[in-house]
């Protein structure tokens, strides 16, 4: 075979002795793409969450019994934010992730204010026979309390993908 030689308009340093140099990639976009698939996990969790706070809604609906207005209305912020979380996860979006971060967490929030205001105490919680008679506040109780633990997560995982989204900041 012929040997090729450089043309007048080819940079020098192309012919793959600079492959190892060329293929290394920034860690910054190797830590954007593990908290990418990091928060598709969580935003999973999150939807399985979301669906066992729908059950007491569709059972209260199905058998015709008052929707609790702070329940529906954590579910409808929940579900907004898992579909602008997964929008923001897949285009990396900074702002949409601000917009899930906030909408997720408010949605925690009037969770843990509809827990608040059912009548649960530590009391039935720790009292064997009262747990059938109080299913879906122990239901809702620990799905609260599961959804604000997977928060944190949640929270601490778009702050580190947001800060390695964002240009690294110059000296000026």
């Amino acid at each position: 075979m012929q040997q090729r030689r450089s043309l007048a308009g080819r940079p020098s340093g192309t012919d793959g002795s600079d492959f190892s140099y060329r293929m290394v990639v920034d860690s910054r976009y190797q830590r954007v793409a593990q908290g990418r698939s990091r928060l598709r996990a969580l935003i999973l969790i999150q939807a399985v969450v979301q669906l066992v706070a729908a059950l007491p809604l569709i059972l209260s609906v199905w058998k015709g019994e008052a929707v609790h207005a702070l329940s529906a209305l954590s579910l409808a912020i929940g579900i907004f934010s898992l579909l602008v979380g997964e929008l923001g996860r897949r285009r990396s979006r900074a702002g949409l992730l601000r917009v899930y971060l906030v909408a997720s967490s408010v949605s925690i929030v009037v969770s843990v204010a509809c827990v608040f205001k059912s009548n649960l105490t530590f009391e039935d919680i720790q009292n064997a026979q009262n747990w059938e008679a109080k299913k879906l506040e122990l239901l809702q109780g620990s799905r609260v309390f599961l959804g604000s633990v997977l928060q944190v997560v949640v929270i601490k995982t778009v702050i580190s993908l947001i800060h390695n989204m964002s240009p690294p900041k110059r000296a000026s």
